[in-house]
């Protein structure tokens, strides 16, 4: 499968329509079955999304792998965090020894956890992780940018030629995570950016910053914006002043999920952002987003809306890693399991449901 070498070549790819007919289809066979009529909310509409970016009504998700993209981010010398940037790259060496939590649930969902090294500060090549540097660590989005604009595009090629090569080899179902200490922060201010509201709308407590960290780090995103002035128009130039490699990646990974017409499902609030980065550079990108859970991150539902997506679960998730999108994995394959070898009306003998409007 060949990779796109352009961020315009990416998105005119990525802008192509959905498959309507397959969403009819997968309509279609939902209302055949024997059960009230969309009575499986949105494990129905999820599935009829799936139809229309893959072209099929015959779905399949048997082949899924996690993405979880790590780097660091230069903000952590302004006290953001309750731990340093080595806390990454030791979090990264736990992915590929298979012992963090999203490797735990991703071998009860059947799931690959595929780690990726998008610039995690002074990390040599590991074995497990893939390299995909785009630099060592970013700049302090506080004094300055967080990168180049043509990092920024190098990270966003980046995670979409990840997805070129999981289509390449089957993978049929992508889940989305990410490491790097620091990244609670920049994920917010990117969502002030390109949603116009105040750090002190968005900015969170992360991995459980005390008042003081919390106040630091609602004045980091605040002098980030200033300084910097990132153009919400302009979501590359958002991200190349604001964001990391990380959510310039994983933004990347939607656009490749609508360019390969591979299922992405969101994890949280950092994946989400990265999501909506992807959606504001080319509207088409939003078929190939799937939501899985609701961040309790104070950005968490204010993204999702953003994007037009409802989760899957509300659960008070806020670890990362690519857990909730994980934790969603279960919830396809019981829809799929009702889809493809639920009984019909007709098998059953039962008279078909009709559509019916409020008050017939």
């Amino acid at each position: 499968m060949e990779q796109l070498e352009h961020i315009e070549t990416l998105l005119e790819r990525a802008s192509t329509p959905a498959d309507e007919t397959a969403r009819a289809a997968a309509h279609r066979r939902w209302a055949s079955l024997a059960h009230p009529l969309g009575s499986l909310g949105l494990l129905e509409t999820m599935l009829e999304d799936a139809a229309a970016l893959t072209g099929s009504a015959d779905l399949c998700f048997d082949k899924r792998a996690v993405l979880v993209l790590c780097a660091d981010n230069g903000v952590v010398a302004q006290g953001v965090t309750q731990t340093g940037p080595e806390v990454t790259a030791a979090v990264a060496r736990g992915f590929a020894a298979g012992e963090s939590p999203v490797c735990r649930m991703a071998h009860a969902a059947r799931c690959a956890v595929v780690p990726v090294d998008m610039g995690i500060l002074n990390f040599p090549p590991t074995e497990g992780v893939l390299s995909c540097r785009v630099g060592n660590g970013t700049g302090d989005i506080t004094c300055g940018p967080a990168m180049t604009r043509a990092q920024a595009e190098q990270a966003v090629l980046a995670g979409a030629a990840l997805v070129a090569r999981q289509a390449e080899a089957g993978v049929n179902l992508l889940a989305t995570g990410e490491m790097g200490i620091g990244n609670t922060t920049t994920s917010a201010a990117v969502a002030c950016a390109l949603l116009d509201r105040p750090a002190e709308d968005f900015v969170g407590r992360g991995a459980g910053l005390s008042d003081a960290g919390l106040a630091r780090k609602r004045v980091a995103v605040r002098r980030a914006l200033e300084v910097n002035r990132p153009n919400p128009a302009d979501p590359l130039d958002v991200l190349a002043k604001v964001g990391g490699f990380d959510l310039a990646g994983l933004c990347g990974v939607f656009l490749g999920g609508a360019a390969y017409r591979v299922p992405v499902l969101a994890d949280g609030l950092i994946s989400t952002v990265a999501a909506l980065c992807a959606v504001r550079l080319c509207p088409g990108a939003a078929k190939a987003v799937f939501a899985s859970h609701v961040s309790a991150e104070p950005a968490g539902r204010a993204v999702l809306d953003a994007l037009g997506k409802q989760p899957l679960i509300t659960a008070g998730m806020r670890l990362g890693e690519g857990t909730g999108a994980v934790a969603s994995i279960p919830l396809w394959d019981m829809a799929r399991a009702v889809y493809a070898e639920s009984y019909s009306f007709d098998q059953c003998g039962v008279e078909a449901y009709q559509p019916q409007g409020e008050g017939v």
